[in-house]
Parts: structure tokens; sequence; C-alpha cells
């Protein structure tokens, strides 16, 4: 069974009105991968690193979408 992590990354995303398949294209990843992080599932680092940097995000900021990368 999967582990749930708790992310912020649905309601950054929403805030800054982005759809999932917007941020999975700038990040360079599939719309089902965005999905599954939304949902609390686990993901690679490199994965979070896309995100963050499709965001507009500056790394050492990770904390405010994962807290668990802190």
């Amino acid at each position: 069974m999967d582990t749930i992590l708790h992310n912020n990354l649905k309601q950054v995303r929403e805030s800054r009105m982005m759809s999932k398949a917007e941020l999975a294209r700038k990040a360079g990843i599939s719309p089902l991968t965005i999905d599954r992080i939304e949902a609390g599932l686990a993901s690679r680092v490199a994965t979070k690193r896309k995100i963050l940097l499709a965001l507009g995000f500056d790394l050492r900021r990770r904390g405010e979408i994962f807290p668990d990368c802190n």
C-alpha cells in the first residue's frame, strides 16, 4: 500500500490558475503524474524539482509545496 504524503500542489497550482495539463506540459511530465502527486502519492525528487521550477518557485521554497522535502 502506498503512503499518503501531504502536499500543497493543488492549492498552489489552482492559485496560479493552471490546469493539471498545463503544469504537466511546463514540467515535462504527464498529467497523470500531477494527479497522483496531488492525491498524496510519493514521487521522485527530480519530479518535484521539475514541478517547482514549472511553477516558478525557487528550489529553496520547496517546503511550501512539499513539506516532506524539508
